[in-house]
């Protein structure tokens, strides 16, 4: 969710250049440095996990600026939490997607989140966590803050600051980048092969859910004709980074659909989010993907035998608790070509019982849910929303979310809501999700 917009949940929400600063990659390293040694041997389980980190900020460059040091901003401690999550895992994430990272386009950010909190030991005196280090990155580009030049909330201006103009933009933010994200690993990036879909048009998806103005008899006229030729289907971007894992490749596909709220009967962002999961869906379906087309013109989707990971915060619940479209998570949950790990903690559990309210409504198991949300009377309660869905060439071997109970010693870094922090939290609203997988024929180099 994104905690600027009104009715939100609590707070939450190198050296090339793929195309006109779509993506840049970062800290460069030889293959040696993340393929170990041996020709031949199986290589160890691989870890895939997404973060929705909550590190937004509310002007552009100042994500960056926050990160130069570790210890004169307000929110450093929460980053400094979050650095600690990523390190205190007892396997800690090979893959790691990081939404709500805002972009820009030299890298700083990413750059200084890395040497300055990830490669720094972090947790209390005498027992700090390892280090971390993630010799391959790139940030992406986003939509949101990016101005349309059209009315897209129809509410007669064409807006130019602060929320007006993040409702107009083709994707929700107050700058460009606002609430972009990024992917490290452990293993190589072939960025020759990175695919973007940032400005793949939402009309050119066939049956594409777009809204219609219930005032008028024309369907689907929410937005003009004018506005669809310029409309993109996504809210931040799309991204396919293929990983180098030993001899083999896996996709990463990143993603961060639009909350399905914030809107009006319309329901353009529900329809939206909706559309924005199904894109993965077509994408590694065979015949399904071949609309699709990438920002340098390349059409198609993935072909059936490249492995993948469909990763990021959906902002849908699979058993359509919250405000999505019905069965908007279950396009790609239930997708045949994708094993759903389920996975689970016991801090959602007890948080379900703690908080009551909404949660206590909800048809889904609470052990998945995966974002603590307000659980009053206008909020959605705690979901199910961050995934990690490895495709059916991949053997999923372990799978969970970081989420203590209240009597762990590391439930301080996820802690309960408390408005003093920043994000409402100690480290975000979001919890981390992973999953350890392996494929037959990986070898190290």
């Amino acid at each position: 969710m994104h905690p600027s917009r009104p009715g939100a949940t609590r707070a939450s929400t190198g050296a090339l250049a793929l195309a006109a600063a779509v993506a840049v990659p970062l800290l460069t390293a030889s293959p040696a440095a993340a393929g170990g040694h041996g020709h031949g041997h199986a290589i160890e389980p691989v870890r895939f996990a997404t973060y929705n980190v909550s590190m937004f900020r509310t002007t552009e460059g100042e994500l960056a600026a926050d990160l130069a040091d570790a210890d004169d901003e307000p929110q450093d401690a929460e980053v400094r939490n979050v650095a600690e999550v990523i390190q205190r895992q007892r396997q800690r994430p090979d893959v790691l997607l990081l939404n709500e990272f805002d972009f820009d386009a030299e890298g700083l950010a990413l750059e200084r989140f890395q040497e300055n909190f990830l490669g720094v030991a972090q947790g209390p005196v005498g027992e700090e966590a390892e280090p971390i280090e993630y010799p391959y990155a790139m940030v992406f580009a986003s939509n949101t803050g990016v101005a349309s030049g059209f009315d897209l909330n129809d509410d007669g201006t064409v807006g130019t600051e602060g929320q007006a103009y993040g409702d107009d933009s083709f994707g929700f933010g107050t700058f460009p980048g606002q609430y972009a994200f990024a992917v490290l690993s452990k293993h190589p990036i072939d960025t020759d092969e990175v695919r973007t879909f940032q400005e793949f048009r939402w009309a050119d998806m066939p049956g594409a859910r777009l809204p219609d103005d219930p005032a008028t008899p024309e369907p689907a006229d929410f937005y003009s004709a004018e506005e669809l030729e310029v409309f993109r289907l996504s809210s931040k971007n799309h991204v396919d980074v293929p990983v180098q894992i030993g001899r083999r490749t896996v996709h990463v596909l990143a993603s961060h659909p639009t909350p399905p709220s914030f809107d009006g009967p319309e329901d353009r962002n529900g329809l939206r989010n909706a559309d924005e999961i199904r894109f993965w869906a077509d994408y590694v379906t065979p015949g399904a993907g071949s609309y699709i087309y990438d920002d340098e013109g390349t059409t198609g989707g993935l072909p059936w035998w490249e492995p993948f990971v469909i990763m990021g915060d959906l902002n849908a619940d699979p058993a359509d608790d919250g405000n999505g479209v019905p069965g908007a998570a279950d396009q790609v949950v239930e997708l045949r070509q994708v094993r759903d790990p389920q996975p689970a903690s016991e801090g959602a559990v007890e948080a379900t019982a703690l908080q009551g309210g909404a949660n206590l409504e909800h048809e889904g198991d609470p052990r998945y849910d995966t974002a603590d949300f307000a659980d009053g009377e206008f909020g959605p309660g705690n979901l199910r929303v961050d995934y990690v869905l490895p495709s059916r060439l991949l053997k999923v071997l372990d799978a969970g979310v970081f989420w203590p109970p209240l009597d762990d010693p590391l439930s301080r870094l996820t802690g309960v809501y408390d408005p003093q922090f920043t994000n409402g939290f100690p480290s975000s609203d979001h919890r981390m999700v992973w999953a350890d997988v392996a494929l037959r024929g990986w070898h190290h180099r």
